[in-house]
């Protein structure tokens, strides 16, 4: 192994990270309901949460946060009282709201085949559970 190999395999983890890290905040559960609701133009904190079922006020600022920081988000507080805040996409994240509409979509066109292949992976999980 050349003494490269290392400084590679370094190099390939430290460009690799900041991506899995955008990756995992996108792809969390709260962050695409988000992403999804703020397409449809800027919103309010309460306004976001409403569209977001289920989500806590702390989840929903941690969420807001990150999605800022990643630059997915833009912030805006408007110098009124008291102060209103909205949140809206960036051109980035339109970009990626595309993607996400596309893996929603096909979500939603196997639904039945995902259920189906659960249904018989359990049916054979607890069939070979039992055998032993």
């Amino acid at each position: 192994m050349s003494r490269s190999t290392p400084r590679l395999a370094e190099a390939m983890q430290v460009e690799a990270c900041p991506v899995t890290e955008v990756l995992d905040h996108v792809a969390g559960k709260w962050s695409i309901g988000i992403l999804i609701a703020v397409a449809h133009g800027p919103l309010r904190f309460t306004e976001i949460e409403r569209a977001v079922g289920g989500i806590s006020r702390r989840m929903l600022t941690l969420n807001l946060r990150r999605l800022e920081r990643d630059g997915l988000l833009v912030r805006t507080v408007y110098p009124t009282v008291p102060p209103k805040v909205e949140y809206d996409l960036t051109p980035m994240a339109r970009e990626l709201y595309a993607s996400l509409t596309g893996l929603v979509d096909w979500a939603e066109r196997h639904r039945s085949a995902i259920a189906r292949a659960r249904a018989a992976y359990d049916t054979t999980e607890q069939r070979t559970a039992d055998a032993v």
